[in-house]
């Protein structure tokens, strides 16, 4: 029995309770009736959609986020001669490859992009082949991950079709380009306000100036600077000011995902390239960022044989999967970001000096905080707001502490800032402002057994105090991984530190 079918059963048994007014108390009775005009109500509106899409005239094209064809309508093995069986449960990447069903179509490029697509299509089932346009639209499911890409299309039968259908087809795409957000280069580009990037020191509006020149070009950017500086948030204005703003922007940190990993992550894999591979093969982070820009971090952690194919990345524009091929040509914008000395790594012989030059293109470097004393007041406000925002309460610094914050060295750059703002926010006492005794207590503490050596200044303290302690956890800790976790950051950053600080290790 279809659902309306039985829909109508239980309103019809209703309404037949409602005539019953002698053995249902009139509450009871109101009640029924209304549920029985909710029910009809329901029924009314509550289409069967898989039946609307049986009946339609245009080809429907279902598959899931990696390709794999869930469905088509019958008005899809109409228009196109292509029976279910020659695609259902095929990967589309595949099918376009062979160029046998069809090539063009949308379902590609709304898994490339995550966004609503126009496309022309060519079948290969009918004679002569079919010419179709095609619209692609990405499903995305509660955890924000693409979930299933819908495609319809409609054939074109004539060459005087064609023209009508073109010209509707473009004004489309014009009037989503009139929604579309405009690209922020513009004739008030330079203006620095609600921006994420703060500062306006001699070397930070040296650094805008250079964003605003080179944003709008396609040149690679190679982003430097000591670890809590604010590379991410200059890359960050890379883009926004960019002519890619509205296209693909995919992040990967090289030091976080395993080398045997990385290659595959990074350039995808077919299907079957290697055991537990997904069985419709997988689209790497290049191939995602295709038409956008694809941010490297940690580049300087990138293992020399994935520099090798890195470069042939840069130089081609193209890349193969694992176990593939076939090469995939891409347009992408590259920044890449380093708190390592590329060129001592170029010399030590664990970076390649080609690759080096290739991403070199646009060198931007960021000064530590240090350097820039004349930004850390912004800075404190910007936080001090956020803060104040995200737990309720309205802070402000004392002239004392405001200079030691000025003072300070600030070995952690700009992360230690927040972070400092953001304790002295919470465990300021009862008043609005932060008194110098709160600052100096957060910024003079050190472990015991260090408490009795002497140091010239509350950086030398700081930098003894996160020594101890990294020493601490190596020592206690079987790897320098789990000394990582133990501490909460990342190994890359105890690699670091133990370079930092000539830490030997046992």
């Amino acid at each position: 029995m279809k659902i309306q079918d039985k829909l109508d059963t239980i309103i019809q048994k209703l309404e037949g309770l409602c005539t019953q007014s002698g053995q249902i108390s009139g509450p009871v009775a109101a009640a029924i009736a209304e549920a029985a005009a909710d029910l009809k109500d329901y029924a009314r509106e509550n289409l069967n959609f898989f039946e609307i899409v049986e009946h339609l005239d245009h080809s429907i094209f279902v598959t899931d986020g990696e390709g794999n064809v869930l469905y088509v309508n019958p008005a899809y093995s109409r228009n196109t001669n292509v029976q279910p069986e020659d695609v259902l449960g095929r990967n589309v990447f595949d099918i376009v490859r062979e160029g046998k069903i069809f090539t063009g179509g949308a379902s590609c490029d709304v898994i490339h992009s995550k966004q609503r697509v126009f496309r022309l299509s060519t079948t290969y089932k009918t004679d002569p082949p079919l010419l179709g346009y095609t619209v692609g639209v990405p499903v995305f499911g509660p955890d924000g991950e693409l979930s299933k890409v819908v495609v319809s299309s409609h054939p074109v039968s004539t060459f005087k079709q064609l023209q009508g259908d073109f010209e509707q087809f473009v004004n489309n795409l014009e009037e989503i380009r009139k929604r579309e957000p405009a690209s922020t280069v513009n004739e008030n580009s330079s203006t620095l306000e609600n921006r994420p990037m703060i500062g306006h020191s001699a070397a930070m509006n040296d650094i805008w100036e250079k964003i605003h020149h080179v944003a709008a070009s396609d040149a690679t950017v190679l982003i430097t600077g000591e670890s809590g500086v604010g590379k991410e948030v200059v890359a960050d204005e890379v883009y926004r000011h960019s002519l890619r703003n509205n296209r693909p922007y995919i992040k990967v940190n090289c030091a976080a995902i395993p080398a045997s990993l990385l290659e595959s992550e990074l350039f995808g894999y077919e299907k079957g390239a290697f055991s537990g591979a997904n069985t419709g093969g997988k689209a790497g982070l290049f191939e995602l960022a295709d038409g956008g820009t694809l941010l490297l971090d940690e580049i300087g952690d990138l293992p020399l044989d994935l520099q090798a194919k890195l470069l042939r990345a840069l130089q081609n524009r193209e890349i193969t999967r694992v176990g593939g091929t076939k090469a995939r040509h891409l347009d992408i914008r590259i920044l890449s970001l380093t708190n390592s000395n590329l060129r001592e790594k170029v010399a030590a012989g664990t970076f390649r000096s080609d690759l080096f030059y290739r991403l070199n293109v646009i060198p931007i470097q960021i000064p530590p905080l240090r350097e820039r004393p004349e930004d850390i007041p912004e800075l404190i406000e910007h936080f001090l707001r956020i803060y104040g925002h995200k737990y309720q309460r309205a802070i402000t610094l004392s002239t004392g502490a405001m200079n030691i914050l000025k003072n300070y060295r600030w070995p952690g750059n700009v992360r230690e800032l927040e972070n400092a703002l953001e304790y002295l926010t919470l465990c300021c006492p009862d008043g609005d402002t932060i008194p110098e005794e709160l600052v100096l207590d957060l910024l003079r503490q050190s472990a015991p057994d260090t408490a009795d050596q002497p140091v010239s200044n509350l950086g030398d303290a700081v930098a003894l105090y996160e020594r101890t302690l990294i020493e601490r956890a190596l020592r206690d800790s079987k790897s320098m991984r789990a000394a990582a976790e133990a501490l909460g950051v990342n190994v890359s950053t105890i690699s670091r530190k133990i370079k930092q600080y000539h830490i030997e290790l046992s």
